[in-house]
């Protein structure tokens, strides 16, 4: 019991020092639903559900601006029969400006109990991602002198190595991750120019909590704190309320960015559809009508539904 305990406060203490240290914009693709998307922030999260995941989510950004990002990811999670065991795959094919990125990697977790009802899961993701950036996408200067553009950079192949922890008990979770320890090149669409940058560390604080108001109405608040040192972080908030385990409908807010509206329905048993609709409160609102993000998520169940499904 006391081992349980200490494992609760260091958990508690870690999410209050991550949040009070970080007044540090992030280089990789975020997302407004990420508490239903949590293999693509954290690899230890696979497996968690006890049974098959497919989730598939669109995410078209600043509608009306020209090379804005463009995002689709398809990710595989499952449990192994060797028991405490995960393993997922993700696929994402990212676009910004005239830089084209296909992310591939591989998740493995091992999960230990903790307790009568604590999970605590270690996670590694091993993949790579292909990097492409056509300069003469939407740059004028692209046709100059300047040996900034002299040539593309095509499939060029970088490495990926991240982990993770995280913790989830029936009604609450929080997890630690570096999606890539590896310093590598990237498209910088912050310069003026556009360039390509040496890739700064991801640390990625997520946390979510379910409260049961009553029968028929729970209330699910979540948070995201993205990490780059050396620039701003992103923190996202979020609040859903989830209706007769059917109807979702809630608010999500970005940190000196955005504000979002959040709808979801239970199709049926296996089969959710979420849908996310950001409007842009920072300098690009002005040139842009929003951003719309689609997730659908498919569940194979190998066994009969647990009698307290998770609802994370």
């Amino acid at each position: 019991m006391k081992l349980f305990l200490s494992i609760k406060t260091g958990l508690f203490l870690l999410l209050v020092v991550c949040f009070r240290t970080i007044v540090l914009a992030q280089q990789d693709p975020h997302y407004t639903q990420y508490m239903l998307n949590t293999m693509s922030v954290n690899p230890a999260y696979v497996g968690s559900k006890g049974y098959t995941v497919l989730t598939a989510l669109g995410r078209t950004q600043w509608i009306g601006f020209e090379g804005a990002p463009d995002t689709q990811t398809l990710s595989y999670d499952t449990v192994l029969e060797f028991k405490g065991l995960g393993l997922g795959f993700n696929l994402v094919n990212d676009k910004i400006g005239p830089s084209h990125e296909l992310y591939m990697d591989g998740n493995v977790s091992y999960t230990i109990e903790i307790g009568q009802e604590g999970s605590l899961a270690f996670g590694l993701k091993l993949g790579g991602r292909l990097l492409n950036v056509d300069w003469s996408i939407g740059n004028p200067r692209a046709d100059g002198d300047d040996p900034v553009f002299a040539q593309n950079i095509v499939n060029k192949f970088l490495p990926t190595i991240g982990a993770g922890i995280y913790y989830h008990e029936p009604d609450w979770y929080i997890g630690l991750s570096v999606p890539n320890f590896l310093r590598q090149e990237h498209y910088d669409a912050e310069r003026a120019i556009g360039n390509v940058a040496v890739e700064r560390l991801h640390y990625f604080l997520i946390g979510g909590y379910v409260f049961d108001i009553n029968e028929s109405l729970k209330f699910k608040p979540a948070a995201l704190l993205k990490v780059v040192f050396g620039a701003p972080a992103s923190l996202d908030v979020s609040a859903n309320f989830l209706i007769e385990e059917r109807f979702t409908i809630g608010a999500a807010w970005r940190w000196d960015d955005s504000v979002a509206g959040l709808l979801g329905f239970q199709v049926s048993e296996s089969l959710y559809i979420g849908y996310a609709y950001d409007l842009t409160t920072s300098n690009y609102n002005i040139a842009n009508s929003g951003t719309h993000e689609v997730l659908l998520r498919y569940e194979i169940f190998k066994q009969a539904r647990m009698r307290s499904p998770r609802f994370f």
